[in-house]
């Protein structure tokens, strides 16, 4: 398995019409192939293997989901594949309320996987408060698996969480910064006429395990007013977990009308700026997830003059941190993008302590447009071929256009467009995000350290993904691929 190595180009190269110094790096490149590092040798992440059939009669969507976690799993298709997941993650929602005088508790086992977490959202779906695997204290003679250096393969791992009805403490931090500090509870305050939502996620769950990690999912415990003990399923009808979900519909994705407002009003921009793709550019350009109004910024060619960052919008994780651009076909089939990687633990071969890195988890997907927020394939750090020198490069192509050594065993991450683009307004559109979580003060380069849009290049320096468009067959001869030898 092969690697071009080096960055695409010095820094003072790595600016707007620099497509030649792209080129002109994977050409030279091609003729010192050297063999990739064994991380190459990690296949894409394979399909979600489902513990239930889909098509048994009964239930369509494959996936355990129970009362209480009703709404899930989301991921990649087959699952719920809306509000732009990570494919190499399981969502589910449980949406209910507490009693007066009640108290609730969410029991389980920490899942074999890379991490975990309970969020709490309101009606916009704007998140509350996230408790992190690494956060949560472990039961009695239990230990949490997702510290450093723990047994990840334990088999005492559980672990109670309340879920109170209140806000978290003013300025409480998120992130890695929190590391040595426990948490007991997760706060869950009520909205609108009651309601309570909280999600739970699992990331990379270890090879072999279904959707939960190996471990199911979470047991919810309801202690009423009058002492009563209820468990599991028996929780569903005093908590209501059957009622509607009360959301801003715009939570979930832009409005279909908002949306192709924005294309216009991009098509006017693009005219008057000579770029017939506009908002997408040639290079392409990044940029940090910050409020709505800065994402309909983007196509309307207006600058924010205090540009606002964001936690809302696509029910996100606050783990997480993204940088996203646009990507169009009517600049080029091939959009190939170079950039290093950070380290992160090892966790998919069910590797037996928890070790460190500059991330717990870094991925790269390929998305449809802001109005239906569907993923259409990503791939994570364990399963990128990274090279020698630490660079990675994906490829991201309708299928009818990969080149043929974008494939693995070339040192090649492939991820595909969609037939339909955005799936909207645009076949030619494509959204392709940059994921980061929990990065740390050790890490300067995370996404996480972006203070304000414009410097996303300055402060990830070579980890900020550069990208060029090309045809099939010139990306093809600027990096051939020559098999190992045995």
């Amino acid at each position: 398995m092969f690697q071009v190595s080096g960055p695409i180009a010095p820094a003072a190269a790595r600016s707007r019409g620099s497509f030649r110094y792209f080129t002109t790096a994977l050409a030279c490149a091609a003729g010192a192939l050297a063999i990739a590092s064994a991380n190459a040798q990690v296949p894409t992440a394979p399909a979600a293997e489902s513990t239930r059939a889909v098509n048994t009669g009964k239930d369509p969507i494959p996936g355990p989901r129970n009362c209480f976690w009703s709404r899930g799993p989301a991921s990649a298709d087959p699952y719920i594949n809306i509000a732009y997941p990570d494919a190499g993650t399981f969502y589910w929602a449980a949406t209910f309320t507490v009693p007066e005088g009640a108290k609730l508790s969410v029991e389980g086992e920490f899942p074999h996987s890379r991490y975990m977490s309970l969020i709490s959202y309101d009606g916009a779906g704007v998140p509350v408060e996230s408790v992190a695997d690494y956060l949560i204290k472990p039961a009695p003679g239990a230990i949490n698996p997702f510290l450093p250096g723990a047994d990840r393969n334990a088999s005492a791992r559980t672990y109670s969480l309340a879920v109170v009805d209140g806000v978290p403490p003013a300025n409480q931090p998120v992130g890695m910064n929190q590391v040595g500090q426990q948490r007991a509870t997760l706060h869950a305050p009520k909205y609108g006429a009651g309601q309570q939502v909280i999600l739970y996620r699992i990331y990379a769950r270890d090879k072999g395990t279904d959707e939960t990690g190996g471990t199911g999912l979470p047991v919810p415990v309801l202690t009423l007013a009058d002492g009563k003990v209820l468990k599991g399923d028996a929780v569903c009808p005093a908590l209501r977990t059957k009622q509607p979900l009360q959301l801003d519909a715009a939570a979930l994705a832009v409005p279909m009308e908002k949306y192709h407002a924005l294309i216009a009003a991009a098509r006017e921009v693009g005219k008057a700026k000579h770029e017939p793709a506009y908002p997408a550019t040639n290079p392409p350009t990044w940029y940090i997830q910050y409020d709505r109004e800065y994402l309909y910024s983007l196509y309307t060619g207006k600058p924010l003059a205090n540009p606002k960052k964001s936690t809302g919008g696509f029910y996100p994780n606050l783990d997480n941190q993204y940088i996203r651009t646009i990507v169009s076909r009517k600049l080029g089939k091939v959009f190939v993008i170079r950039g290093k990687a950070p380290t992160t633990p090892k966790t998919y071969n069910g590797d037996a302590t928890m070790g460190n890195g500059d991330l717990r988890y870094w991925s790269m997907c390929s998305n449809q447009g802001f109005a239906n927020t569907r993923v259409n394939a990503c791939a994570y750090d364990e399963h990128i071929p990274v090279g020698p020198d630490g660079f990675y490069t994906i490829v991201v192509s309708r299928k009818e256009d990969r080149p043929r050594n974008a494939i693995d065993t070339c040192g090649i991450t492939w991820l595909p467009m969609a037939d339909d683009g955005d799936g909207a307004a645009d076949a030619d559109v494509t959204v392709v995000q940059l994921r980061h979580m929990l990065g740390t003060s050790n890490f300067p380069h995370a996404v996480q350290a972006i203070e304000k849009p414009g410097d996303e290049r300055r402060v990830m320096a070579d980890y900020y993904p550069q990208g060029r468009y090309m045809s099939t067959s010139a990306f093809e001869i600027a990096l051939p691929c020559m098999p190992a030898k045995p």
